[in-house]
């Protein structure tokens, strides 16, 4: 089930806060054909059954609706604390929709957008949310809080984050996520939006990186956003075009049949090595597509959240 092509591309973001909202009702309304059936709006007051819990707060009837064992969890048990972390850098800004008409959102849209989805279940949940956005620096840091006034600004923030033009400079994303690990004294469920776009000399360095994030027992999930048809499967039509690094200005013409093929195979066994890289460092990796929608976002977030309370 795919929302996308419930908010087209003339939703304004001034109803940024509504538009979210309304994509976590809509994934709600149809929670009973995803995995989680039996969770409906009350997904928040269950977490899933391990040996050696009390059995006094099972939860019959969901068990006889999922086959599996939940056990109710009360206010005060449920929260959470959560760091949203979202990648600004001006590679985020691809694709333009100007040159592609049929696309809602580019990579940092999308980022901003999913981020304010998962604010509304987090506020929801009344867990303790908090964010960092950054480029080639670090530009903007609020610690995790549950109250309605902070969860306003963060709204503000990803809203004007929309609207906001790239600068012009490499990304260092290593050094600015040694950075916010080092504010993270508590621990939490670290959510990380970035399309991972790197020099091949940087990439240790922000694995490094990444698992300083684990540290103090934090549950890591890398969202790595891209757009699958130009980025993956490199679908541009078979006419001359002039390719321009973003960030960097390095420019080349070509046609893109002659290496698409190979292009192709390259991208592929980098998604393969990201994935065989955080498998080895227990970071939860989850490719998502800026044209499918935010389901995949939302079934993860679920998951992990059951996972780490």
């Amino acid at each position: 089930m795919s929302f996308q092509n419930h908010f087209q591309s003339s939703t304004q973001f001034s109803e940024f806060e509504l538009l979210a909202q309304s994509i976590v009702e809509g994934f709600i309304s149809g929670v009973h054909k995803s995995p989680f059936h039996g969770f409906s709006a009350e997904f928040a007051e269950h977490k899933i059954y391990n040996n050696g819990d009390s059995t006094r707060h099972i939860d019959w009837k969901l068990f006889a609706k999922t086959d599996k064992l939940y056990t109710k969890r009360f206010d005060e048990e449920t929260n959470m604390r959560c760091h949203i972390i979202v990648d600004q850098s001006a590679s985020m800004y691809y694709p333009n929709k100007k040159e592609h008409s049929a696309l809602n959102y580019n990579k940092v849209e999308f980022s901003a957008l999913a981020s304010a989805v998962l604010l509304q279940i987090l506020k929801k949940q009344r867990d303790a949310a908090g964010l960092s956005l950054y480029d080639d620096e670090y530009d903007f840091y609020a610690p995790g809080k549950g109250n309605e006034r902070h969860f306003q600004m963060l709204f503000t923030k990803l809203n004007d984050l929309t609207s906001s033009t790239p600068k012009k400079a490499k990304t260092k994303t290593y050094e600015v996520l040694h950075q916010i690990a080092e504010q993270m004294h508590r621990r939490s469920m670290i959510i990380l939006f970035t399309d991972m776009f790197q020099s091949d000399k940087a990439s240790q360095q922000l694995f490094e990186a990444l698992r300083h994030l684990k540290y103090n027992k934090h549950e890591l999930i890398l969202f790595h956003v891209y757009d699958k048809k130009t980025e993956f499967d490199f679908a541009f039509s078979n006419t001359p075009k002039h390719f321009v690094d973003v960030e960097t200005g390095a420019s080349i013409d070509l046609f893109p049949e002659a290496i698409q093929e190979n292009y192709t195979a390259a991208m592929a066994n980098y998604f393969r090595l990201l994935k065989q890289k955080c498998d080895q460092y227990k970071i939860n990796y989850v490719p998502v597509d800026v044209r499918q929608g935010f389901e995949k976002i939302m079934i993860t977030f679920f998951e992990k959240r059951y996972k780490f309370l």
